[in-house]
């Protein structure tokens, strides 16, 4: 796709200084660019590689005076880095606007889906299922029976998401996510082997949720395992049945949280996080990078350690950590003393 220096400007609200026509079909670092290719200069110490640049057009700050020629067209925006952001929006959005049914797929006689839809090649789309409108299935994906996708939802390639599962509008799912497989429930019998308990609940999504590539969302025993609005999930995470992870929290990679777990609101989670079963963790809590929750959190803690505790006992802890070779020598060598001391006292 090739845009003009002015088209990006209108997107941008922007103003160009140089040839309004300058093409431009990639986008590129400052510091890497080539003829055809669209950067932006925001933060001051990569000034010097406007000068030097082979890219094409440039996004800068209103505010930017160059101190000598440059042969690069620019167009000045309020924020040349928010506007670069919106703009990589806008050009995946466009890259991805793909629309149609693809051959073969299967989708059953029951199925609802809206207008403006895209169904790539292979996918299966059950029974009772319901889409809504601008809806995107890449190739490969598994939609189960009486699943509920609301609108402008993106369901990437081999996505896997079992019956019964609901979720909302303005999501993406990543490919190779796994929605609803059974949550890990057994229980032990008298012979030492287990019983399968038969995981009937389902998976809520609720709307603007992100979940990374590979992840896995298991269904809840009774009930439902809830995803509030505005989450957002790393890739490889697994969430167990029957657990709730409150509106606007973020959750980076290979965290794991186990059965019945509730986790609040705008919450920070770490990556390689272990979440034990049936606990509580308030709202606007920070977790360290591995660390390993067995209990309750309250709200605001910032936690770190396994197990864990709050960070600021953590970093002082950690200097006698550090210093336990140290200490244990001392000790032994006031202990020695001491055994001397006794004996001449003796």
């Amino acid at each position: 796709m090739k845009f003009k220096a002015q088209q990006i400007a209108d997107i941008l609200e922007g103003e160009v200084v140089g040839n309004p026509d300058e093409e431009v079909s990639a986008l590129s670092k400052i510091e890497e660019g080539k003829k055809g290719s669209l950067t932006f200069l925001s933060n001051p110490k990569y000034t010097s590689f406007l000068y030097s640049t082979n890219a094409s057009v440039a996004i800068v700050n209103k505010s930017f005076t160059p101190e000598k020629e440059v042969s690069i067209t620019l167009i000045k925006v309020a924020d040349a880095y928010r506007a670069f952001s919106k703009l990589l929006e806008f050009y995946n959005e466009a890259k991805n606007n793909k629309s149609g049914r693809e051959q073969p797929n299967f989708i059953a006689e029951s199925a609802q889906i809206g207008e403006n839809e895209y169904i790539g090649a292979f996918a299966y789309i059950g029974e009772n299922v319901k889409i809504g409108k601008n809806v995107k299935i890449y190739p490969n994906s598994y939609i189960g029976d009486n699943t509920l996708i609301g609108d402008n939802t993106v369901i990437f390639a081999g996505v896997k998401i079992y019956a019964d599962t609901h979720i909302g509008e303005n999501c993406k799912i990543h490919s190779g996510a796994i929605i609803g497989a059974d949550g890990f429930g057994f229980a032990p019998t008298k012979d030492g082997d287990y019983q399968s308990i038969p995981q009937i609940g389902n998976v809520i999504i609720e709307d603007n949720v992100d979940i990374g590539a590979t992840s896995t969302i298991d269904r809840a025993t009774l009930g439902s395992t809830i995803i509030r609005k505005g989450v957002k999930l790393d890739n490889q995470i697994q969430i167990a049945h029957n657990v709730e992870v409150g509106k606007n929290t973020v959750i980076a990679s290979q965290t794991g949280v186990s059965g019945s777990t509730k986790i609040g609101e705008n919450c920070m989670i770490g990556g390689q996080v272990g979440i034990g079963g049936h606990l509580k963790i308030g709202n606007n809590v920070k977790v360290l990078g591995q660390t390993g929750i067995t209990k309750n959190i309250k709200d605001s803690e910032v936690i770190y350690g396994t197990p864990a505790f709050k960070s600021s006992s953590f970093n002082r802890s950690y200097v006698h950590f550090k210093n336990l070779p140290t200490i244990v020598s001392k000790i032994n060598q006031l202990e020695k003393e001491l055994k001397t001391q006794r004996r001449k006292n003796e």
